[in-house]
């Protein structure tokens, strides 16, 4: 589990590599990963977008940005929270992702919420990160 917090806004990440997914024997890996975020401030926030930074065993970087996640806006009042699972497919058998939502609160202020890096590795292999 990886956790960080930016301003009241509290994100947990859990990673799941997911062999069903997956054919290592083409290079193809895939991790789900669930995601909790937790409005722990007195303003309510609504995540406008996301962006991810992912990096493969060998070095290489995606960038994706995007409206919301998994189709949604969702508006989250002090004490809040919305759980959604996604994934991420990678050609190498290692790898980290991180990122940030950026969220605004009621009152027009806008900020982004860390998502903490997290390891995106397979089960009993090691970890090679170039």
């Amino acid at each position: 589990m990886y956790r960080a917090t930016t301003k009241g806004v509290q994100v947990t990440v859990i990673p799941r590599f997911a062999p069903e997914r997956s054919d290592p024997e083409r290079g193809q890996y895939f991790w789900a990963y669930t995601i909790e975020i937790l409005n722990l401030g007195v303003d309510t926030v609504q995540l406008k977008s996301r962006h991810w930074i992912i990096t493969d065993a060998l070095g290489r970087v995606q960038e994706v940005r995007g409206a919301g996640v998994v189709g949604e806006q969702p508006v989250l009042p002090p004490g809040g929270h919305f759980e959604y699972t996604s994934g991420v497919p990678l050609p190498t058998s290692t790898g980290i992702m991180e990122g940030s939502y950026s969220l605004m609160t009621t009152s027009g202020e806008s900020f982004d919420a860390e998502v903490p890096a997290f390891s995106l590795d397979v089960p009993g292999e090691a970890r090679t990160l170039n």
